[in-house]
């Protein structure tokens, strides 16, 4: 499947990462791994002002990347030269404010006060590099090496500082080898550790290894069935495998244990919209625009999605509004023209919408194939068959002879046009291609009665006749229903023009079989059995 990626860039955006664990054991940490901010924040002003209050509230606006005020509550922890905690968290104030050389001193600091000898302190710094978002972790990497030494001691590896160790590897390499090489340890030391399950699931999303993903995402759910972040990374695996409704099972399984707030929602919203759920996403983004008017992604999602809706008037207001507020903050992205174009196009504006999708396309010419094909789909949404069918044609010759979509489409704005020969022949060669393509025999068959319009030809009696006994014996008949009513009209029609009713009738039977309330059947079969009239005697 093709995926767009501004819409892997929309995903990512729109999830919050889970936590590394940590070396204590409490409802805030699970919180925080549950990816309940607002209760983990909630439950830590509660507890009131202290060290390990302002240390914990200091790594959630960390992790939700709000750097000021990280760096403010890492600044409440008053200092204890005998407590290593404290030093760290100086030192994590001193990243969040982008002071690389302050933060390595205080955690020098933090393992001279422990001698050495204290895993947790190389956890935490390890967990104060990969939270943070410095990208240089080399100096991190150091105090991996020592906390490894330490807990080597105890003959296995500690869950917590691999996490770490692969978080940080995770900023540094596009393989992700030494990374998941480190949650695997993870696993080895902790066999029940979801988190580092989550994370090797993660990883291989990340290569497309959709199978591995799944794989851990569902060990992970068998160890904890409420751990919401792999329900989550479940679903965009599925998504993203093209298995849609599996993904949104398992989004709405997520959404259930997920934390009811700003930033679900939106995720919720931009799911939806991926998978074309947009009347569903509508009503997501409504809310978080509700409460966030500002949310660029939110406005930009609502506009696509209102043109996809077939609402092109509230569009392009939409879009006008969003663009304005884009590209002050410059945050135009290449679809945002791509999609505004063919709002233009659709809404008569061909020359000028056709442009903006032509910028694309030589901005982007490995993006020209998929491009080609947003803008035939709009030429034909705006009723430009002439224009449709080239921008096809010019797409099909750059791609080897294009997909069976592409053909399809094509052979339908050539029937659009009243082409009815070139369409023939485009779904003369798709089955060809295709042979077990059910829906083929029926598009086929309708250019060919286009071609036959009184029918005494029966170009299309062939094709009508294949597609009844394909679709009759396919796994799923039912979905052929209206397609199958159709052909056995057709076919009705042509033997009772022909004058054989003995032929004619079973086929009318048939359509009425299918669609009890189909009147054109019903008058036909009144037609064929009324007995005819006797002839008048003479007198």
């Amino acid at each position: 499947m093709n995926i767009k990626p501004w819409k892997l860039t929309l995903l990512a955006a729109l999830s919050v990462s889970g936590t590394a664990a940590l070396a204590q054991n409490t409802a805030v940490d699970k919180a925080l791994q549950m990816e309940r901010y607002n209760e983990a924040r909630s439950t830590l002003l509660r507890q009131g002002q202290s060290n390990e209050t302002s240390f914990q509230l200091g790594r959630l606006y960390q992790m939700r990347e709000m750097p000021d005020s990280a760096a403010y509550y890492f600044s409440r922890v008053s200092y204890d030269k005998k407590e290593p905690m404290t030093m760290i968290a100086a030192g994590r104030a001193a990243l969040a404010k982008g002071n690389a050389t302050e933060a390595q001193s205080k955690f020098d600091e933090a393992v001279k006060a422990s001698k050495g000898k204290d895993l947790s302190v190389f956890t935490m710094i390890a967990q104060a590099y990969a939270e943070s978002g410095t990208k240089d972790v080399s100096k991190a990497l150091e105090y991996v090496k020592e906390g490894e030494k330490f807990a080597a001691k105890t003959g296995k590896d500690d869950a917590a500082l691999m996490i770490a160790r692969g978080d940080l590897y995770q900023k540094i390499e596009t393989g992700g080898g030494e990374a998941m090489n480190s949650y695997e340890r993870a696993n080895t030391g902790e066999p029940n550790n979801v988190q580092a399950y989550v994370r090797r699931g993660q990883l291989a999303l990340r290569s497309r290894d959709y199978n591995r993903a799944k794989e851990n995402f569902e060990k992970a759910i068998s160890i904890d069935a409420n751990y919401a972040p792999a329900y989550n990374a479940l679903a965009e695996t599925y998504y993203f495998a093209g298995r849609y409704d599996d993904a949104l099972a398992q989004f709405q399984k997520y959404t259930a244990l997920a934390e009811n707030s700003t930033e679900t929602t939106a995720k919720n919203a931009a799911f939806l919209y991926l998978t074309q759920k947009y009347p569903e996403a509508m009503v997501e983004i409504d809310k978080v625009l509700a409460a966030d008017p500002d949310n660029l992604a939110m406005n930009r999602i609502r506009a696509y999605s209102l043109y996809e809706m077939g609402k092109n008037d509230e569009a392009m207001t939409a879009m006008q509004q969003y663009m304005t507020v884009a590209k002050a903050q410059d945050k135009l992205i290449a679809d945002d023209n791509v999609y505004y174009g063919k709002m233009l196009i659709k809404s008569g504006k061909t020359a000028e919408g056709a442009a903006l999708v032509d910028a694309a396309i030589k901005a982007d010419p490995k993006k020209a194939t998929e491009l080609r094909k947003e803008l035939a789909k709009a030429y034909l949404s705006a009723k430009d068959y002439p224009k449709a069918i080239s921008t096809y044609r010019k797409m099909m010759q750059e791609n080897n002879g294009g997909e069976l979509t592409d053909k399809v489409y094509l052979a339908r704005a050539y029937e659009q046009n009243e082409q009815y020969m070139p369409a023939d022949s485009l779904y003369g060669a798709l089955l060809k291609e295709r042979p077990e393509y059910v829906p083929g025999y029926q598009m086929r068959a309708r250019a060919n009665a286009n071609l036959d319009p009184d029918s005494k030809k029966g170009l299309a009696k062939p094709y009508y006749e294949e597609y009844i006994k394909m679709a009759t014996a396919s796994d799923k008949p039912e979905s052929y229903k209206s397609g199958l009513v159709e052909a056995n009209k057709y076919l009705g029609y042509y033997y009772y023009q022909k004058g054989d009713k003995t032929a004619s009738l079973p086929y009318w039977q048939q359509a009425l079989t299918l669609n009890p309330a189909d009147e054109q059947a019903q008058t036909a079969i009144d037609a064929i059995t009324k007995p005819a009239k006797a002839p008048a005697r003479r007198k």
